[in-house]
């Protein structure tokens, strides 16, 4: 009989022991854009006319049950092309592996996908390529949590401490925050895991809104939006600034009247200021009680938003969504540099290095408030943000995800709010899977949408 099961397992690998193996059979890309451009939904004082985007992949297996795993990364417009051909160069790293296997070791797949000697060289552990992985990585969570019939946030959550600790890379790390720190960390939010579990299922996480603060809206579209957002539940929104202070004073000075004085209003500069401009431009700003100042200037400035965050206080700073890696997040927290760490779903190199990230910001006690500006990432990183309360931080304390009211008809699981609450998702994975039509349509230039209206707005018009 040995000699039978050697033959079998020689003659067709898929059998081993009489048992199946399941593999990945491909990798499918796909270029995905909506035509935000037109209307001005996600303009900022540096991105005029942005396309969400969302460079797609799709993880096929031989699974009887036919599961897929579905990861995107977010752009917004131009650029996707070069992610889809990313994931190209990733493809033979798993198609033809045992997904059993694979599925097991999380923490060694994302290290065998991050250090490979080669790709990495195009960061390290920056820019498309780690993007890519990122992508690649969360698809395969996502399959990981179809498999066990949970939503990506109950599958983290319910991972034991040591488990949760394998998933990261510490190298880098251990000057600030070490395996034996994070476990003590873990392990003091162990108790109460049930109950929180239970409480976001009756209540949900709380959210703010941006959709009222897009910069090429007009005054009347301003007030409303915000009008609706206290409607909705929301006790704080966020509004752009950056192209003109006067503008800015002005556009604040709306919005403040439409929310009243108990609703919390924060701005984002998206990267617009040098330092002193920065210190300026927030010092004429700060009258309208300001709820954090995001992103004010370059996002790999750790020194520059340490002096911004001493020199404008006590006006919080908040940054992340640009950050390109787990290292920078520890520079930002070890120099006092921002109030408010906003994680981003698919900035990083996916789950793992978020876990990470989560971790960091709890040993340094800052609370964390995703950034979810963008096609689908309101469903990835709530995942992310209800993990952190169940199993890493066990706070909700001055803790929000970012909500935007835009493109969320076309995710199989689409996020849900309820009183200006993230309603915690139940359906198994991690949120990514787009339908199949929404896909095809807005594939780029060739889907149907994109046949019928021409170029991009900011291709056409130049």
């Amino acid at each position: 009989m040995p000699h039978l099961a050697v033959l079998v397992t020689a003659v067709c690998p898929h059998l081993v022991k009489g048992v199946q193996v399941s593999r990945i059979t491909s990798l499918e890309s796909r270029d995905v854009r909506f035509p935000t451009s037109r209307d001005l939904d996600g303009s900022d004082a540096m991105n005029a006319d942005p396309d969400y985007s969302a460079a797609y992949v799709v993880i096929h297996t031989d699974d009887a049950d036919g599961l897929s795993g579905s990861g995107f990364v977010f752009t917004i417009g131009r650029g996707n092309d070069v992610e889809v051909a990313a994931y190209k160069a990733l493809a033979p790293f798993l198609v033809g592996r045992d997904v059993d296997a694979l599925l097991a070791d999380m923490g060694g797949v994302w290290r065998e996908l991050v250090h490979d000697s080669q790709l990495r060289w195009l960061g390290p552990e920056k820019g498309v390529m780690h993007m890519a992985v990122g992508a690649v990585v969360n698809a395969l969570w996502d399959l990981k949590a179809k498999r066990a019939g949970l939503p990506l946030w109950q599958l983290l959550a319910r991972l034991t401490p040591e488990q949760i600790v394998d998933l990261v890379d510490f190298r880098y790390l251990s000057d600030a925050l070490t395996r034996d720190e994070a476990l003590a960390i873990l392990n003091a939010s162990r108790d109460g895991r049930r109950e929180r579990e239970s409480l976001l299922l009756e209540s949900g996480y709380p959210g703010y809104t941006t959709t009222p603060g897009w910069l090429g809206y007009s005054d009347e579209k301003l007030v409303r939006l915000s009008k609706e957002a206290v409607r909705d539940g929301f006790t704080q929104i966020k509004l752009k600034v950056g192209a003109s202070v006067d503008e800015d004073i002005r556009r604040l000075g709306l919005a403040r009247e439409a929310v009243g004085p108990d609703i919390r209003i924060a701005i984002d500069a998206n990267q617009r200021w040098d330092v002193d401009e920065a210190v300026e431009w927030i010092g004429a700003l700060a009258q309208f009680d300001l709820a954090w100042v995001e992103e004010p200037t370059s996002p790999d400035d750790i020194l520059g938003h340490a002096e911004i965050a001493r020199r404008i206080a006590p006006v919080p700073v908040a940054t992340g969504e640009h950050i390109a890696n787990r290292v920078v997040f520890k520079q930002l927290l070890q120099a006092k540099a921002l109030s408010y760490l906003q994680i981003d779903a698919t900035r990083v190199a996916g789950v793992n290095e978020n876990v990470a990230i989560l971790l960091l910001a709890a040993k340094f006690g800052i609370p964390v408030c995703p950034h979810a500006g963008g096609v689908g990432l309101c469903e990835a990183v709530q995942h992310l943000s209800m993990f952190d309360f169940v199993a890493v931080s066990g706070s909700l304390d001055d803790r929000r995800i970012e909500f935007v009211d835009h493109l969320h008809e076309h995710f199989a699981t689409p996020v849900v709010m309820r009183d200006g609450n993230y309603v915690a998702p139940t359906a198994p994975g991690a949120g990514a899977d787009m339908l199949p039509e929404s896909a095809q349509a807005y594939s780029y230039p060739h889907g149907s949408v994109w046949r019928e209206i021409g170029e991009p707005v900011a291709v056409a018009s130049r």
